[in-house]
């Protein structure tokens, strides 16, 4: 006797782990942006650093600027990317009725 039979996966495990990759590879563009102007630009003496803002370029670019461009495509990623969905639990009823009208919406 199979194990699963009469199991119906609920489909909004599909929608959640898409978000949770967005969301891993954003912390990981984040941290590269971050390393990247944070060790490329100040990896210099001190005496050849230029400034913006009053802040050396390296940590306005790694930081102030980073945290900005990522809080924008945070908000982006949010709006275009993810789904608002219930978090209650689903009848099979329920789940085949949502499953429908998200098929409709990516049609």
């Amino acid at each position: 006797m199979d194990s699963t039979e009469g199991f119906m996966e609920d489909p909004r495990y599909k929608q959640c782990n898409k978000e949770a990759r967005y969301g891993v590879i954003l912390g990981l563009l984040n941290l590269v942006w971050w390393y990247v102007f944070g060790y490329g630009l100040g990896d210099k003496p001190v005496e050849g650093y230029t400034y913006i803002l009053g802040f050396p370029s390296w940590f306005f670019f790694s930081c102030v600027l980073g945290a900005i461009v990522f809080i924008g495509l945070t908000f982006f990623m949010v709006d275009k990317l993810f789904k608002h969905m219930p978090l209650d639990k689903f009848t099979e009823e329920e789940a085949k009725e949502y499953l429908k009208s998200i098929e409709g919406k990516e049609a």
